[in-house]
């Protein structure tokens, strides 16, 4: 049941928002246009604002849906934050998509808002305003991400979420990291 579980939320983070939404909009592959990325900042720059908020929500309930089903299958704490992480991975891995996915931010989001909801609120009011001000999702996810753990701490939440919490966002962050450092490797190969 357990590992039945975790699967569910890989197979529910496989679901490429950004990508039907590009097949929908626009009738091309989301794949093929700005960064490439299966997410909603790509959606956002290359669908509109609106396609890339919807994206962003669908996301981030792809990861706020494993936590509940998890939840309400009363497994153990563990296997609920497997379950989380399994939605992430399967986001930025989709099976659906070759494995090819995106960055894994807003379904990370959506795992932290259902397990740490209170610190990841107080911090959404923050966040917002960087994004708005500075139109860098980066920056926005600084403002989330770095004071996440203060903020756990303060509210009394146990240690083991919030290293969770921590964890979480630096798979996304890693997930980053290398497929920027894949494409500057790709483009450097064909310049000599």
């Amino acid at each position: 049941m357990l590992w039945l579980i975790v699967l569910l939320g890989y197979l529910l983070g496989s679901i490429p928002a950004a990508y039907i939404a590009g097949r929908l909009v626009k009738g091309k592959d989301i794949r093929q246009m700005g960064d490439g990325n299966v997410g909603a900042a790509n959606a956002f720059r290359q669908l509109g604002a609106r396609v890339g908020i919807g994206v962003f929500f669908i996301d981030a309930g792809k990861g706020a849906l494993a936590i509940f089903i998890a939840q309400s299958a009363s497994l153990p704490q563990i296997a609920i934050l497997l379950t989380g992480v399994g939605a992430v991975v399967g986001h930025n891995w989709p099976i659906f998509l070759g494995f090819r996915g995106g960055k894994g931010f807003s379904t990370t989001i959506g795992v932290l808002i259902a397990v740490i909801t209170q610190p990841m609120l107080i911090l959404a009011g923050p966040t917002l305003v960087a994004l708005f001000t500075k139109r860098n999702t980066a920056i926005a996810g600084c403002v989330m991400f770095i004071p996440l753990p203060l903020a756990c701490w303060w509210l009394g939440v146990p240690g083991t979420l919030i290293a969770y919490g921590m964890t979480l966002p630096c798979l996304a962050g890693f997930t980053n990291f290398s497929r920027k450092r894949r494409a500057v490797s790709t483009s450097g190969t064909g310049t000599a």
